[in-house]
């Protein structure tokens, strides 16, 4: 592109460059630098050249390369000019030249390659898990520091902290900038997945605050999930995609105009978005026929369920209580129980469910889990069990802490203070 265009317009493309482009620069860098911090800042770098050689240069046929390239040369740049301070920085200014000369001008292979390996690598299991949450949303999505620690209900030092000693860790014990050998993959996708999904989930049904929902973190874990399935597109790893796509597909009807938490049974379905649904279930067909499946493809498959009923009333709910039959065989959990119990409450009716809710419970595994004993006390309240119902309300309002939820249940226990 010759220079023809105004500077305020060139800025513009500049903008919708590091929009589209910048995290697939920033994956290639780190590899080609071998430090997280060295390569954010040859990234930024790179773009401020941009802003002040496009608009008189005109955009390069190949920006992406273009930035690679010349962050590449700031970073060297920038160490030789320490080195006059620290003379063993000429080394690793040499061994970064020597070692990149031949590495920048790769393929779109190549690069996303690079997106791949830094996903695996922020996802360590030698890093504890918030550690991967907090590494992967700032250096593979790109959020800031304020905005994870507003998510996690942290302050920016503390999270700030977080992910410079995970940084630190993966330096320290020399951690492979890499996907993980066929053998080892199996392990470390899990690893991925369940960081992926805790991301959802914080999204999904947010853990505490005003609002029940974070459209933005959701958005953010299937953005996540796609590029995985579009790097990697192993059979879990699709079930995973159409799982949150399935569940994302109800958000909108999940709360009402103003705000209160609806019940799926009470939800107005022609606000589920049709589109991910068929997407989800495809996705979910496709998992299926192949035969190699795990947990997210089985909860993907419940999901579906709810999805393809007309109305609540139509749900097939024996087909979801074998599901979660097959799912207790693959990956028990005793929320995974619960949830099975609740779904033979509306297959066999609630006294079956309560049984089933109070061996839980009786266990003690699920003590401090709200929905517990909000799904214990619905169970109650369908029987005429009253007093009970309440109890089991008012412990899983002193355990709730986001906003909606517990306008919820201070209703249910007003309406069983009414006439019965």
């Amino acid at each position: 592109m010759t220079y023809e265009h105004t500077p305020e317009y060139m800025c513009e493309q500049v903008d919708a460059v590091y929009r589209t482009e910048s995290r697939r620069i920033f994956a290639t860098l780190v590899r080609l630098l071998g430090d997280f911090d060295i390569a954010e800042d040859a990234l930024h770098d790179a773009f401020r050249a941009a802003m002040e050689q496009w608009p008189r240069d005109g955009l390069p046929a190949h920006p992406r390369a273009w930035l690679v390239s010349t962050g590449r040369f700031k970073a060297i740049d920038a160490l030789r000019r320490q080195a006059r301070y620290d003379s063993s920085l000429e080394d690793a200014a040499e061994r970064l030249d020597r070692d990149t000369s031949n590495s920048v001008g790769e393929g779109v292979e190549e690069i996303e390659d690079d997106r791949l390996r830094l996903v695996f690598t922020c996802c360590h299991p030698a890093l504890p898990p918030d550690a991967r949450v907090a590494l992967t949303l700032r250096e593979v999505c790109g959020l800031t520091t304020e905005e994870i620690a507003h998510t996690f209900l942290t302050t920016p030092p503390t999270l700030a902290q977080r992910i410079v000693r995970a940084k630190a860790k993966l330096r320290e014990e020399h951690i492979p900038y890499e996907v993980p050998s066929r053998a080892e993959l199996s392990e470390r996708l899990d690893a991925v997945l369940q960081v992926v999904y805790l991301v959802f989930n914080e999204g999904y049904s947010a853990s505490s605050g005003e609002s029940l929902t974070r459209p933005d973190l959701s958005g953010e874990a299937i953005r996540l999930g796609r590029l995985l399935v579009e790097l990697l597109p192993e059979a879990e790893a699709i079930g995973l995609l159409a799982l949150m796509l399935l569940h994302e597909s109800r958000r909108r009807a999940r709360t009402s105009p103003g705000g209160e938490l609806m019940l799926m049974e009470n939800q107005d379905r022609s606000l589920w978005n049709r589109e991910q649904i068929t997407e989800g279930i495809a996705l979910v067909k496709g998992v299926l026929l192949s035969g190699r499946f795990g947990q997210y493809t089985l909860q993907a498959t419940i999901a579906g369920v709810h999805a393809a009923a007309p109305d609540f009333a139509a749900t097939d709910w024996a087909q979801i209580v074998t599901l979660y039959d097959m799912l207790t065989q693959v990956a028990p959990s005793p929320v995974v129980e619960m949830n099975r119990a609740a779904a033979v409450a509306m297959r066999d009716g609630p006294l079956a469910g309560l049984a089933l809710m109070d061996a839980i419970l009786a266990r003690g595994d699920l003590a401090d889990y709200h929905l517990a004993h909000s799904a214990r006390a619905e169970l109650c309240r369908r029987l005429g069990r009253l007093a009970d119902a309440r109890a089991a309300y008012e412990r899983a309002l002193g355990l709730a802490q986001q906003e909606p939820e517990r306008r919820f249940l201070e209703q249910r226990i007003a309406d069983l203070s009414g006439p019965a």
